[in-house]
C-alpha cells in the first residue's frame, strides 16, 4: 500500500501509511518543534510544580495583556493546522484571532474568538459538529483542515481592558500539501444596527478560484415577532443584481423549518446542533436587563461547497412580519444585530479584509 500525506483523514482511509510527521504547539512547547516540550523550569516560589521540577504541568498557558498580541504558533516548512483547543478568558468578542499563510502581510482568518468557534455571544452554548465543537465549559475545538505551503503564523489580540489567560494547543503535521490545495479563510462582519431595507453582508471581495464553506450567525433581535424570513443569496462569478443561489428564509438556509418553533407548550425555540448544522444558542430575556432575544446558528457546506471561480458575494435579508402573517401580513424589514462569520477556501493572494471595527463596536451588550 502507498503512503500518502496525511491530509484529508476520514474513516475511510484512516488505517493508511504516511510519511507526514506531527506536532504539537502549546505553551508547554511553543515552538512545536521534536523532542521540545515539557522544558519549562518551575519559579520556586510561585510554581505548583516547584517541588515535582521539570517535566511536570509547568507552563500550560499564556498571559496576554490588555491591548497586547501573542503569537500563538509560528511554524516554518510545509503542512496542515489538523485540530486547534482553546479556552479563553475574559470576553471572547474582544479577543481576535488571526492567521497568517505563507508569509502574507494580510490575515486571512481576522475573527473574534467565540464567533470563529460559534460561540458568539460570550456565553457557553454546546457545538457537536464536525467541523467545530465548543464542551463544557469553554472549550473551543476547530477541525477545520488547514494547509500551508511554507509558513503558518497564528496570533490572539487582546483588546479588552484586562488581561486574559489562554490555555491552548495547536495539532498539525509537516507534510506535503498537493498543488490543488486551496487556503483557508475566515472573516467576520457585524453591523448593529441593521440599516433599514439594507441587506447584511456575509462576505464580499472574494476574488480568485475556492469554494465556501460556511456561515455563523450571531442575531440579536430588535422587534418582536418571527425576524428569519430573510434568504440569504449567492453571487457567484460575476453576478449583478440577481444571485445564481437563492435560499428560500432563514432557517431555512440552517437545515431547519418553520421558525426553529416546536410551540409554546413545548418550549418555543428549540436548540439543536448536529454534524452540518445547527440552532446552537437561544438567549431568552430574564425580565430585567436581558430584553431581547439572541441567536447562535452555523451552516457548515462540507457535503454541499459553494464553488467560485472568479469572485464570490454573499448576503443576507432581515425580514419579520408587519402583522399576523395568517391574516395577510406584509414582511417588514428589520434593524437587527447581526454578526457573521464566513468561512471559505481559496488561492492566494486574497484582496485584503476590510478593517475590523473598534472594540467598542464589536462589544456585546
Amino acid at each position: 500500500m502507498a503512503s500518502f500525506n496525511g491530509l484529508g483523514l476520514n474513516l475511510g482511509n484512516l488505517s493508511r501509511l504516511s510519511d507526514a510527521e506531527s506536532r504539537s504547539i502549546s505553551p508547554e512547547n511553543p515552538t512545536g518543534e521534536k523532542a521540545m516540550g515539557a522544558r519549562a523550569e518551575p519559579e520556586p516560589a510561585t510554581s505548583p510544580a516547584r517541588e515535582l521540577g521539570r517535566g511536570w504541568k509547568v507552563r500550560p498557558y499564556i498571559i496576554i495583556g490588555a491591548g497586547e498580541t501573542a503569537t500563538l504558533a509560528d511554524i516554518n516548512g510545509m503542512g496542515a493546522i489538523q485540530q486547534i483547543w482553546m479556552t479563553p478568558t475574559g470576553p471572547w468578542r474582544a479577543s481576535i484571532l488571526r492567521i497568517y499563510w505563507d508569509d502574507s502581510p494580510n490575515p486571512s482568518v481576522e475573527c473574534p474568538v467565540g464567533d470563529f468557534f460559534a460561540c458568539g455571544w460570550n456565553k457557553y452554548a454546546q457545538v457537536s459538529s464536525l467541523a467545530v465543537c465548543v464542551n463544557p465549559g469553554s472549550a473551543f475545538n476547530c477541525y477545520w483542515e488547514m494547509p500551508f505551503r511554507c509558513r503558518c503564523r497564528i496570533t490572539m489580540t487582546n483588546t479588552a481592558e484586562r488581561q486574559m489567560i489562554l490555555f491552548y494547543q495547536v495539532n498539525y503535521t509537516l507534510t506535503e500539501v498537493s498543488e490543488d490545495a486551496a487556503y483557508f479563510h475566515a472573516q467576520f462582519r457585524r453591523v448593529n444596527p441593521l440599516p433599514y431595507k439594507q441587506v447584511h453582508t456575509v462576505v464580499e471581495g472574494i476574488a480568485g478560484r475556492g469554494h465556501y464553506v460556511g456561515t455563523y450567525l450571531a442575531w440579536g433581535v430588535n422587534n418582536n415577532g418571527w425576524w428569519g424570513e430573510g434568504e440569504i443569496k449567492f453571487f457567484i462569478d460575476g453576478d449583478g443584481e440577481f444571485p445564481t443561489i437563492c435560499g428560500t428564509g432563514t432557517e431555512d438556509y440552517f437545515c431547519g423549518s418553520y421558525n426553529f418553533d416546536v410551540g409554546k407548550e413545548n418550549g418555543g425555540y428549540r436548540e439543536f446542533t448536529t454534524p452540518y448544522s445547527g440552532l446552537a444558542q437561544v438567549i431568552r430575556p430574564d425580565g430585567l436587563y436581558q430584553s431581547q432575544m439572541r441567536f447562535g446558528m452555523y451552516r457548515w457546506h462540507i457535503m454541499d461547497p459553494v464553488r467560485f471561480k472568479r469572485d464570490l458575494r454573499v448576503t443576507i435579508q432581515a425580514l419579520g412580519w408587519a402583522g399576523d402573517p395568517r391574516r395577510g401580513a406584509k414582511f417588514l424589514p428589520l434593524q437587527d444585530d447581526i454578526a457573521s462569520v464566513a468561512f471559505w477556501y481559496q488561492t492566494l493572494p486574497h484582496v485584503p479584509f476590510p478593517p475590523l471595527q473598534s472594540p467598542d463596536y464589536l462589544r456585546i451588550v
